[in-house]
């Protein structure tokens, strides 16, 4: 310690002048103890301290985290969206942030800004607060929006455990069940934690930081490319991140430089105005569920290819890009005994090529009843709920026109809601076709500023390179920003893959709750 050096010959070589040799003294003791205060906190946030921060943090968060997942958030219902939105401002506001409503159609954004001194550049990071519908018949819990612990046992069993556990020792396999646990009121609550890890040790990022936080995203959000034009002075970010998604199938820390865009259709065909006893009119009116099954079949292959005509084209894939898609470690064999199929579409010969190529998708389909329920019946019409998901490559407007150009090469006469009587008695193929545009694909390179930055933050983490994967297989509304902003977007995700997002029993691993924080920490305390 040369300070402490310095200090002990002072003191042996001053001696006429007590006064002055007191207030040296004084300014050495202070100088001392600021340079210790100072390395102690640095100290505290070297990479070795980051497990046994983010342990510690994510223990005292998981009263936060419940009482986030316990509000109901659903985009169809605004009033609950609302909430969720208050409980936002809230949070942000404790940690700093300045907020604003960005006033949409229907629904705000929110967007949390928070300055930092001397910071030459700005990023963005986007979260999503909403989750999908419940259908709490397929839960195993009273209710998905009531957190609930569960240890899995050896026949493979999730058991309810109490609560009060998560004050203890932890289990890393341990899981916390409840919708939007992992999409992604998880990583939400994993940034909050990071940012209350850099207030308590008063880091500083050398950045500025706004998070913007959809609250519509899982009904494809639909007001969000107009709000980000009409908010794009608000917004402008040198760069976006976005804390959504599960991480590669081995859960390795992982970054994903591009997702593919969405479009759903929607198609009903109709048949008698009134659902008619099948044996009456069995053999003489016309079975739409039949015709919408033989519509559908028309547009795909045995083989899992889409059979209307240019739908892959413009997607090549190089060798340059498939030596950048075996990076990936993917295992096919364990993954498609995880998936529990056989063999996969005949699209490409891995995970990884297949899902750089447009698919056309069957979300749902309804007619009639079933089960219990059913009745020998000829339906009045059949549903079929549909999505595209784009790459890049594709242009949204021109695959929904294909699409369209094959039903009409059928035979059918499109419309856009019921049919009248007149169309009824004039055409004997009818089809209802909407569509929704929700948002283009995005792909960032490797090796931009943000890529760099990201990955020295995780390898100064985790002590290795995370996986790096050039399109990830979901969609996220990312591209409005990186189009209108004009700024490169890579995803950071942090959740298990086993997560059963979308699915009744949605769970998040508390092993990558905890290394969550960890990772988001890294990422805010590397300097840009």
């Amino acid at each position: 310690m040369p300070i402490l050096i310095f200090y002990i010959h002072l003191q042996l070589s001053v001696t006429s002048n007590s006064s002055t040799h007191m207030i040296i003294t004084r300014c050495i003791i202070t100088t001392t103890l600021l340079f210790l205060t100072f390395s102690s906190t640095a100290q505290s946030l070297h990479d070795s301290e980051l497990d046994k921060l983010s342990l510690t943090y994510a223990k005292n968060s998981f009263n936060e985290l419940i009482e986030l997942l316990s509000l109901p958030n659903d985009a169809h219902y605004p009033k609950d969206i609302a909430k969720n939105i208050e409980w936002c401002e809230k949070a942000f506001k404790d940690r700093g942030f300045t907020s604003k409503r960005l006033i949409t159609e229907k629904i705000p954004l929110l967007l949390a800004n928070r300055q930092h001194k001397d910071a030459k550049k700005t990023v963005l990071i986007y979260l999503q607060i909403d989750g999908q519908p419940v259908d709490t018949t397929k839960w195993f819990q009273e209710n998905p929006y009531k957190a609930v612990l569960k240890e899995q046992d050896n026949a493979g069993k999730w058991n309810t455990i109490p609560l009060h556990k998560l004050t203890g020792k932890i289990n890393p396999d341990w899981r916390i069940f409840a919708r939007s646990t992992s999409d992604a009121k998880g990583p939400v609550v994993m940034f909050l934690k990071a940012m209350d890890i850099i207030n308590k040790f008063k880091h500083e990022p050398n950045y500025n930081i706004k998070v913007i936080m959809d609250f519509e995203e899982e009904i494809s959000s639909p007001r969000l490319p107009k709000a980000v034009l009409d908010y794009k002075q608000e917004l402008a970010s040198d760069m976006l991140v976005i804390f959504d998604g599960p991480r590669h199938i081995s859960n390795q820390p992982t970054l994903v430089y591009g997702a593919r865009g969405i479009t759903t259709l929607s198609l009903e065909v109709f048949g008698p105005k009134a659902p008619q006893h099948s044996g009456h009119y069995g053999n003489y009116v016309p079975n739409p569920a039949l015709r919408l099954a033989q519509l559908l079949g028309s547009m795909m292959q045995e083989d899992g290819r889409v059979a209307i005509p240019g739908w892959y084209d413009g997607i090549e894939i190089s060798e340059e890009t498939k030596k950048i898609l075996s990076q990936v470690p993917d295992d096919e064999k364990i993954i498609r005994k995880k998936l529990g199929i056989a063999s996969i579409d005949n699209i490409a010969n891995t995970y990884q090529e297949s899902i750089q190529y447009p698919s056309l998708g069957i979300l749902g389909l309804q007619s009639g009843w079933v089960g219990n329920k059913t009745r020998t019946i000829i339906p009045s019409s059949a549903i079929a709920e549909m999505n595209i998901r784009l790459v890049k490559e594709t242009n949204a407007q021109h695959m929904v026109d294909m699409v369209r150009q094959h039903i009409l090469d059928q035979g059918y006469h499109i419309i856009d809601s019921t049919p009248t009587e007149d169309e009824r008695m004039k055409y004997s193929k009818i089809i209802r076709f909407n569509y929704q545009i929700a948002y283009d694909a995005f792909r960032t390179d490797f090796d931009t500023e943000i890529g760099k930055w990201l990955r020295k933050a995780l390898t100064r983490a985790f002590g290795k390179p995370p996986i790096q994967i050039r399109t990830g297989g979901g969609s996220i509304p990312i591209s409005p920003f990186v189009n209108t902003l004009n700024i490169p977007a890579v995803i950071v995700p942090t959740v298990n893959k086993d997560n059963n997002q979308h699915s009744p029993n949605e769970n998040i691993r508390l092993g990558n709750y905890i290394e969550g924080i960890k990772t988001i920490t890294a990422i805010l305390t590397q300097k840009l």
